[in-house]
């Protein structure tokens, strides 16, 4: 019986115990994987080079023509050639000219090179030198520092040789004698080289510069031609008309004046009065129109 009783203890005790007893059940929550889908883009690379900053086009300017590069060559060098007048006595027009036709205008290799503008070739130089194909291959030429050095040596060159001592003796305004005597001389062997020299003066009026060194101008000589000083002998107050329709000289009249007045030339004035000279005097009756001839049959 106590045996009984002990257990029935026993069993309500465990029994009590098991009922206050907490039960906590973890639960574990089950992760479920994330599914991702992965989109492959595909790309397409292109080598590009990197841009270049953009750069304003310039027109290359347009080359000189030689019509242009003869005036520079004028305006540059006349002066010097002026002075060369002066001193030596070669005209500038003729200096000038042979400059213009030596040099191809200060362009040529020889002139680039050595300052030579004048293809003056060695001889008796003791100077720098440089050879450059010309008549023979690799002939000898005179070399300067500066251009105004080979004008220079030009002058002196035509001065002191003998053979072209014979261009002294022209008058300085005869360009054409001086450029045919150069090529007599032997200064250059092209037959043409007289004709070369003066179609270059007379095209660029080189003559003027020969002109200004003379102290002249064309101005100057045209007024002398047309414009003639009246002798005025005694003032006269009213020139009386002149029934024949001719002009009667007044004070300040000239033949260019007076050709001006009625539409004809000096010259046709001065074939209808016979006038030898450009003098006229106050006074002077002048026919105007030229006198009719008699026809030899009625």
């Amino acid at each position: 019986m106590r045996k009984l009783i002990a257990l029935l203890c026993i069993t309500g005790f465990l029994i009590s115990c098991g009922g206050s007893k907490k039960v906590t059940s973890t639960r574990t929550e089950r992760t479920v994987p994330r599914r991702t889908t992965v989109t492959k883009i595909e790309r397409t690379t292109k080598e590009t080079t990197p841009k270049e900053p953009s750069r304003e086009v310039i027109k290359p300017l347009p080359a000189a023509s030689y019509n242009d590069k003869v005036k520079r060559y004028i305006f540059e060098f006349s002066d010097i050639a002026k002075n060369e007048m002066k001193t030596y006595g070669v005209p500038a027009s003729i200096t000038l000219a042979q400059g213009i036709l030596e040099s191809g205008a200060g362009h040529g290799e020889l002139t680039q090179k050595a300052k030579n503008h004048f293809g003056i070739k060695c001889h008796d130089w003791e100077g720098d030198r440089v050879y450059h194909d010309d008549d023979r291959s690799q002939e000898c030429f005179r070399k300067y520092d500066q251009a105004s050095d080979s004008f220079r040596d030009h002058s002196l060159f035509l001065k002191d040789r003998k053979r072209y001592s014979k261009l002294f003796t022209f008058n300085q305004k005869d360009y054409k004698s001086w450029a045919r005597g150069l090529r007599e001389a032997g200064y250059a062997t092209d037959k043409k080289y007289p004709q070369k020299l003066i179609s270059i003066i007379e095209r660029y009026h080189l003559y003027e510069y020969d002109n200004d060194v003379l102290g002249r101008t064309n101005r100057r000589r045209e007024n002398k031609a047309e414009a003639v000083v009246v002798m005025t002998p005694a003032p006269v107050s009213t020139p009386t008309p002149n029934p024949s329709g001719g002009h009667i000289v007044r004070k300040g009249d000239t033949l260019y004046s007076i050709s001006r007045r009625y539409k004809i030339s000096v010259q046709e004035l001065k074939s209808y009065n016979n006038l030898a000279s450009n003098n006229i005097k106050i006074g002077q009756i002048l026919k105007i129109t030229a006198e009719e001839e008699e026809e030899d049959f009625n």
